[in-house]
């Protein structure tokens, strides 16, 4: 089927100024646009309050390896929930690919969502297309100076933004601006802010398409993902080309009768939907990598159709399958291969959270030496005790030992111990015991860690050896 081959279209280096178009597409990518923006600019600056730690909702504090997520605080230690997040987005994006195309690029990627921004403010300052083409075959002048100028001001100032928003989050917003803007910010926000305000600015404002065509790997790769049971914009090829091709609707073709008896297809040939589309391509020529699957083309003849007051859909999103038989098969075993795995992440991470210890432990036994035979005859072992309070409250623990009968822990002084809200406290325990033959050589013993104050009940338990020989 002509509309379903995969083909590679050459281009011109030529600027590519996408028409506007309104449509539930259009309109979705709108919505999308908003809140991503809204979230990644808002979020650095929102507040929260807790009893320790930063006051910034999202903060990554690399210093002092922590993250703050909302009432969520992740460890160093816990860093494999990240490993548990990007498998789920892989996964994600290869189940959404299966079922609906490059869904993602169309709508959600980070260079789709960025140029699409930068376009707007070019229409907003140069005007729509048809001005920015004239625009572009002016010759230099005070207007194309100073709108070409202003464009790339704008530009230059939401790349800036874009970069300092990013360092902002690995830092308390309010105070790493005023360091930034006077000068005494460490050197890696600067560095990070200015790599990121160029990267934007030659992604969002001068590359644009050409990311998705030349650099973004997906494109290259997404014939692998995409199969005939596989959701993309397609135009019915026999309904728009009929036996005699496409036409305009000149008189004699201007209704459906009149292009059905003469064999013209319902395609009157405006050229809207290669207008509207971000990297330039022609829908109708049939699928090729460059296309994003925003949809857009799909606005844009439902416009002409609604119009003319013919049934939409001459382009729309469908699968091979369902365009030759009528029918798009999404349920099969790659699909529930997905969907497995997605559930499988999902649980991974709930059970993660939901059992995650707000006090950490560990133990370590000081072998330096093994064991140490005091002057009454018992046998003395030194550990090295290890708690991390993770919770935002203070706690109080009592100490004592389990399993080795007969035997005594010496903390010097210490009948209980305070830890502090995110405090990491070490401690020196000295176990001693009369051995007697009947004893083995390396006995069982756990350290029980009673709570006394704090929001934490459950007593904390840590395994260990008592090396009597």
């Amino acid at each position: 089927m002509q509309n379903t081959q995969t083909k590679v279209v050459t281009q011109h280096a030529v600027t590519i100024h996408p028409r506007s178009v309104k449509g539930r597409f259009r309109s979705f990518k709108s919505i999308v646009l908003v809140l991503a923006y809204a979230v990644y600019f808002i979020l650095p600056w929102l507040p929260w309050s807790r009893p320790v730690g930063s006051s910034q909702a999202i903060l990554f504090d690399l210093s002092e390896q922590k993250f703050y997520i909302f009432d969520l605080v992740v460890h160093a230690n816990e860093i494999f929930w990240l490993a548990a997040l990007l498998f789920l987005a892989a996964v994600l994006l290869f189940f959404s690919t299966a079922l609906l195309g490059r869904v993602f690029c169309g709508y959600f990627c980070f260079q789709t969502l960025w140029t699409d921004a930068f376009r707007w403010i070019e229409k907003t300052i140069q005007g729509d297309r048809v001005k920015r083409i004239r625009l572009d075959k002016q010759s230099w002048g005070v207007e194309k100076i100073l709108k070409r100028g202003g464009t790339h001001l704008a530009w230059l100032v939401m790349a800036f933004w874009t970069g300092l928003t990013f360092v902002l989050y690995y830092a308390y917003a309010p105070q790493l601006v005023v360091d930034f803007f006077t000068g005494q910010a460490v050197n890696a926000a600067y560095i990070a802010t200015f790599v990121l305000f160029v990267t934007t600015y030659l992604t969002g404002g001068l590359m644009r398409e050409k990311v998705c065509q030349h650099v973004c790997p997906y494109a290259r790769f997404q014939s692998v993902m995409i199969d005939k049971d596989t959701l993309v914009p397609t135009y019915d090829y026999k309904r728009g080309e009929g036996s005699e091709g496409r036409a305009k609707p000149i008189k004699v073709l201007k209704s459906l009768e009149q292009r059905q008896e003469k064999g013209v297809g319902d395609c009157v040939d405006c050229g809207l939907c290669v207008q509207v589309c971000p990297v330039g391509i022609d829908i109708r020529e049939g699928m090729q990598y460059d296309c994003i699957q925003c949809g857009l083309c799909v606005d844009a003849c439902d416009t002409i159709m609604d119009v003319r007051g013919w049934d939409r859909g001459l382009i729309r999103y469908e699968s091979e399958n369902g365009l030759d038989k009528g029918k798009t098969h999404f349920f099969k075993l790659r699909t529930y291969g997905y969907g497995l795995a997605i559930i499988g992440s999902l649980l991974f991470l709930f059970l993660s959270l939901s059992g995650q210890k707000m006090i950490d432990g560990s133990i370590h036994q000081v072998r330096s030496p093994l064991y140490v035979r005091l002057s009454d005859g018992r046998i003395q072992n030194r550990y090295e005790l290890k708690l991390h309070n993770k919770t935002m409250y203070q706690a109080k623990f009592t100490v004592a030992i389990d399993g080795l009968e007969n035997a005594e822990l010496d903390m010097g002084r210490i009948e209980s111990f305070d830890l502090k809200p995110d405090e990491i406290q070490v401690l020196m325990a000295k176990v001693r015991k009369v051995v007697s033959a009947d004893d083995k050589d390396n006995i069982d013993l756990q350290f029980i860690f009673t709570p006394t104050e704090g929001k934490s009940k459950e007593p904390i338990m840590l395994n260990s050896q008592f090396i009597a020989r």
